[in-house]
């Protein structure tokens, strides 16, 4: 089941890096970057449940999403209303785990002590907002300063700077997919459905426990785009890798092969997601390379372009 865009800002491990202050920082509005940090603390909010619409082209998906955080943890549920039933559960993740994507966006008042983090990469600025589910909103516009990266249109509640609304924008400013709360509520959150075909229980595996698979060599990603980071720590042999700016997040895996296949590439878009692969070389063994995740076409090739056999 696919998560909606609110989701994707929750999942992920490092400490941002800091920058020193230029004219790219000087041109992001400071109360826009209060908005988004605003944005992601309300991930903490204490309770609310709503549906959710997530539309990719002719594909439109409902969700109906519920969330409690308190002094244990946050518990969170997101049920498929449309086609097959399908239900993920993340039960009490725990409040002092703080992800990458979650730091990068927590800026603050970093742009005062010079510090620009992710607006080195997105300049952002603050918009006419619109009622969505009842809810008076902010319209932050997202844009991308580099080829690299998607832009979006995020309108946020203008009390509880939760998420309502996003649409992400290629660079031809076409709308590739749009989440949006339909029906939003605050306050006690009713049991999950008990008539769901499948249920999902998300993990959040212990960075002692090895489980991504191995290669039977070291390899590296040479190259990535600026500003994205590892969302956890890894082997240089682990088969598969992870990658987030603070917005977008990416997936690199490395499958070995016992023969090299035929040169080629293979492309599958499906909104803002891009699934990439193509079969090379590292060093003299063959691979089959994967990038999955929402950033162009050509950012994937080039971050395929970039694997290399480590020495």
């Amino acid at each position: 089941m696919n998560m909606p865009f609110v989701a994707l800002l929750a999942g992920l491990l490092l400490a941002p890096a800091v920058y020193a202050q230029t004219d790219v920082c000087r041109d992001t509005d400071p109360q826009a970057i209060e908005w988004l940090k605003k944005m992601s603390q309300s991930a903490h909010a204490s309770a609310y449940h709503g549906v959710v619409t997530f539309q990719r082209g002719d594909d439109l998906e409902v969700m109906q999403v519920s969330h409690v955080a308190d002094d244990t943890g946050v518990t969170e549920s997101f049920t498929r209303l449309t086609g097959q039933g399908a239900q993920v559960l993340r039960q009490q993740h725990a409040p002092e785990c703080v992800h990458p994507g979650q730091q990068l966006l927590e800026m603050g008042n970093d742009l005062a002590a010079g510090e620009c983090g992710i607006a080195n990469y997105y300049r952002f600025e603050l918009g006419q907002g619109q009622r969505i589910a009842d809810r008076e909103s902010v319209r932050l516009n997202v844009m991308p300063r580099d080829v690299y990266r998607y832009g979006y249109i995020l309108y946020l509640d203008r009390e509880t700077g939760l998420l309502l609304q996003a649409t992400t924008m290629d660079r031809g400013n076409t709308k590739l997919e749009r989440f949006a709360y339909a029906d939003i509520t605050y306050g006690p959150v009713p049991k999950p459905r008990e008539n769901v075909a499948v249920v999902h229980e998300a993990e959040h595996p212990s960075q002692d426990v090895q489980s991504l698979p191995e290669v039977d060599f070291d390899w590296t990603v040479a190259w990535l785009p600026p500003g994205f980071t590892a969302t956890q720590p890894v082997s240089s042999s682990d088969g598969q890798r992870s990658f987030t700016d603070g917005l977008a997040v990416f997936s690199v895996f490395l499958e070995p092969l016992d023969v090299a296949i035929a040169p080629g590439e293979g492309v599958v878009r499906w909104g803002s997601t891009t699934s990439y692969t193509r079969g090379m070389r590292a060093g003299e063994f063959p691979v089959l390379i994967t990038v999955i995740g929402e950033v162009p076409v050509n950012t994937a090739r080039m971050v395929t372009d970039a694997i290399r056999r480590a020495n």
